[in-house]
């Protein structure tokens, strides 16, 4: 049940931003951006899953592109035999976007490059696409900027009114002010970002935040982890 707040600039000129937060079973370990595949995709920075060896988010600066993705509610059993859906990622970064039936649960998967920014969906059954259109979009376990989504209904007006800050900030800071906002709402809320989704019957919680450009001089990600799972503590962001 990962968040991601995305700006599609109306000037191609400019920088994509993007803001992620992941949510995770803690128990599941993970290693921080860095290039985790030298041999099989050079260059490819990310979070990686320690043990499918995936990406959950995964960039190519040298290529300007960068992949992120989400969990999304499928037609499969839970205990259904599926792959990981981390080689989805560094598909995508290596320009090989899904195609046909992936052998995996559903997924919201959010690839950025020079083409401009594409969401495929997945549940297991039909898998679509969608070019985003400029303008700040909000993607969690449903479709983008799906009002069905209690967090996209709160908090996307409030990331689109301090978008055009970012252009004006060190990083994305007005962004991460709006994240800290959210912080209000209970993490077992429906409508929070920073999440404890235990009494959903999912053993997950929001363990890390990534921010990311992605323009014409390459891309800067930066990624910090809370202190505490499912509780906002303003990391650093490095």
């Amino acid at each position: 049940m990962c968040t991601v707040v995305i700006q599609v600039p109306a000037d191609p000129s400019r920088p994509v931003r993007l803001l992620a937060v992941r949510d995770e079973d803690p128990a599941r370990a993970w290693d921080p951006v860095g290039p985790w595949w030298p041999d099989a995709y050079p260059g490819v920075i990310g979070v990686r899953d320690r043990r499918a060896g995936g990406a959950w988010l995964a960039a190519d600066p040298a290529a300007r592109r960068l992949a992120v993705i989400l969990n999304r509610a499928d037609v499969l059993p839970d205990d259904a035999p599926a792959l990981s859906r981390g080689g989805i990622v560094l598909g995508a970064v290596a320009g090989q976007p899904p195609v046909g039936a992936p052998p995996t649960h559903g997924f919201n998967l959010v690839d950025v490059s020079a083409a401009g920014v594409r969401v495929t969906m997945w549940d297991a059954a039909t898998l679509r696409t969608v070019d985003l259109a400029p303008g700040t979009h909000m993607i969690a376990h449903d479709d983008v900027d799906d009002p069905r989504t209690a967090r996209i209904r709160r908090w996307l007006g409030a990331f689109a009114s301090a978008a055009p800050e970012l252009d004006h900030a060190n990083g994305l800071q007005p962004w991460l002010d709006v994240l800290q906002d959210t912080a209000v709402t209970p993490a077992t809320d429906d409508a929070a970002i920073i999440r404890d989704n235990r009494p959903y019957g999912v053993p997950t919680l929001s363990l890390l935040v990534c921010t990311a450009s992605v323009g014409t001089d390459g891309v800067d990600v930066a990624y910090g982890a809370l202190a505490v799972p499912g509780e906002w503590n303003r990391p650093e962001m490095a």
